[in-house]
């Protein structure tokens, strides 16, 4: 039988046309149930798989917590390598995926809650000059800190640094204090860090010099950005330049608890010393020198010191800090190269879990009805993976 050219063309397109305009299948799996999921060893590295953003760029972005690094440690007094601390505690929170982070102590998962947390990517500082660098971290801040909140529950978004050396708490409580004013500090390290600029042996001196990673609580002090006598060092063991760096110390209004006191009082002795000396309703940042953690658990740092916590009493200490009013964190002086099989990054980024978890579990049972569900693929507003 033979047709003609028209009658088989008209033919194949019908045939073409029955397959390629099928019903979509109502009861099928989304493409986002499909393919939206990454497990822990795949994907782009964002800190726990989070959405991603370049948020300084973008000043549309609505975030409630904002986690960000800041590559920066050319103001460190020994070892350096801390500006790839960011990069090896977003590998090391690989680990971690929004449907699989329900925290058994705190009881919910702070990934998929009333909260939107974006990965707000790095703060580019250069590593050439540190007056350059420290106007760079400041205005950088300033712009994380002045971008719109999500839910509207906080007057300005969170943040979670991701370190660098320790200098970078400066430009943050700079930027910070701009919002919330004078700010209580709990500063978990084996150091000081409220040296006086003159304290470091040398008789060569410069203005830009002043800013180093011992000398930027000092530099807070002078500025008038910490709140009077409710500041707290946490885990102090390191040796003095002489008994007057306590006594400038106390100066600035700081409480010292040291790491030998962990087997006097114990861990709820401390943290009672730390619930009794800061105000609940008092702005608290909480800034963690990876340092205070024993070199035996922690080597990668820059400044290591025997004799400190362990892992799980500093984890402990810091949930039992759920009832504080925490505006910013930081996890400080991650350094890879001195790192073994990703230990300390793997403390630097369970730290980090801890402090958004803190931050979410304050605000969950507060929250409105009105606060709108987040995909935790995509970080917007909008429904839940199980829903079409």
């Amino acid at each position: 039988m033979l047709f003609s050219k028209s009658i088989l063309f008209s033919l194949l397109t019908s045939l073409v046309a029955s397959h390629s305009h099928k019903e979509p299948v109502v009861d099928g799996p989304t493409l986002q149930q499909l393919w939206g999921d990454d497990w822990p060893f795949s994907g782009i590295n964002t800190f726990a798989h989070l959405p991603h953003t370049k948020c300084l760029v973008d000043p549309s972005q609505e975030y409630d917590i904002a986690i960000v690094g800041v590559p920066f440690d050319t103001a460190v007094s020994y070892r350096s390598g801390a500006r790839f601390g960011p990069r090896a505690i977003r590998a090391a929170a690989q680990r971690q995926t929004p449907n699989r982070a329900y925290s058994v102590r705190s009881e919910i998962n702070p990934y998929n809650n009333w909260a939107k947390i974006m990965d707000c990517g790095d703060i580019p500082v250069t590593p050439m000059d540190n007056k350059l660098a420290l106007l760079q971290m400041t205005k950088g801040y300033e712009n994380i800190l002045a971008h719109n909140t999500s839910s509207g529950v906080w007057k300005a978004p969170k943040i979670v640094s991701l370190g660098g050396d320790h200098s970078i708490i400066y430009p943050a409580l700079k930027a910070l204090n701009q919002i919330h004013g004078p700010i209580s500090l709990i500063h978990f390290d084996a150091h000081l860090d409220t040296w006086l600029p003159d304290k470091y042996p040398s008789h060569w001196d410069s203005e830009s010099g002043h800013f180093t990673h011992g000398t930027m609580l000092y530099l807070a002090y002078e500025d008038g950005l910490l709140s009077k006598d409710t500041n707290m060092h946490v885990g102090l063991r390191t040796r003095l330049s002489d008994a007057s760096d306590y006594e400038d110390d106390d100066v600035q209004g700081f409480q010292r608890i040291h790491a030998d006191d962990i087997l006097e009082i114990g861990v709820d002795g401390i943290i009672t010393k730390i619930l009794k000396r800061i105000p609940k309703d008092q702005p608290v940042y909480i800034s963690v020198d990876i340092d205070v953690i024993d070199p035996g658990l922690a080597p990668g740092t820059g400044t290591p010191e025997v004799g400190g916590f362990l892992t799980r009493e500093l984890l402990k200490i810091i949930h039992n800090l759920q009832d504080l009013n925490v505006v910013g964190v930081d996890i400080v002086e991650v350094s890879p190269a001195f790192d073994h099989a990703e230990i300390t990054a793997l403390a630097g980024a369970q730290l980090a879990y801890e402090f958004i978890t803190n931050m979410v579990k304050k605000e969950a049972n507060n929250t409105t009805a009105g606060i709108p569900s987040i995909d935790i693929a995509s970080g917007f507003p909008g429904k839940l993976l199980n829903q079409e």
